[in-house]
């Protein structure tokens, strides 16, 4: 997992490199940017309980995605998260989730994500996202952000989870 997240690490800065001598172009819309990062289920709350990543089992979820920004205020992002689960000293993938939505600029370097979810697990749902800029660069920024996934579906209880997520959008 070390490997994983130096490999990551590596990419981001290399992805957050400009050369220097280049100036910067203004900024023409729509727009196209897109982003990587690793998101962590911290707690999950279900009529069955609640359960923590990081106790008896781990999951990371890697999202990856393109926005469209329409102006500076509004836009369009479509996200891929492929989802790894570790168990009993056992990884695997179990779930890739389908996470379009909105974007709405709030200022200060923070945004808001209104998205829907739909998860090959067979579960679907809504998360809200406020994400912040933590360091901007000339190509690139990197972020934090704070998902909250409401989940129905597939025949099991409505569920709610906290996560933490950074990564670099582009």
């Amino acid at each position: 997992m070390i490997r994983f997240y130096s490999i990551f690490l590596f990419f981001s800065l290399l992805l957050s490199y400009k050369a220097s001598g280049q100036e910067a172009q203004p900024v023409t819309y729509p727009r196209l940017a897109g982003f990587a990062g690793l998101a962590h289920p911290v707690i999950t709350f279900s009529k069955e309980g609640t359960s923590v990543n990081f106790k008896d089992f781990y999951t990371v979820a890697i999202p990856s995605g393109i926005h469209i920004w329409k102006s500076p205020k509004i836009g369009f992002s479509l996200e891929v998260t492929p989802m790894i689960r570790v168990e009993n000293n056992i990884s695997k993938m179990n779930n890739v989730m389908i996470h379009p939505g909105v974007l709405v600029a709030l200022g200060n370097g923070f945004n808001f994500a209104g998205r829907v979810a739909f998860e090959t697990s067979g579960r679907y749902g809504v998360t809200p996202i406020l994400s912040k800029v933590l360091i901007r660069n000339k190509g690139s920024n990197f972020y934090g952000a704070l998902p909250l996934a409401l989940r129905f579906g597939n025949d099991q209880p409505s569920s709610l989870t906290l996560a933490v997520m950074f990564g670099v959008a582009f």
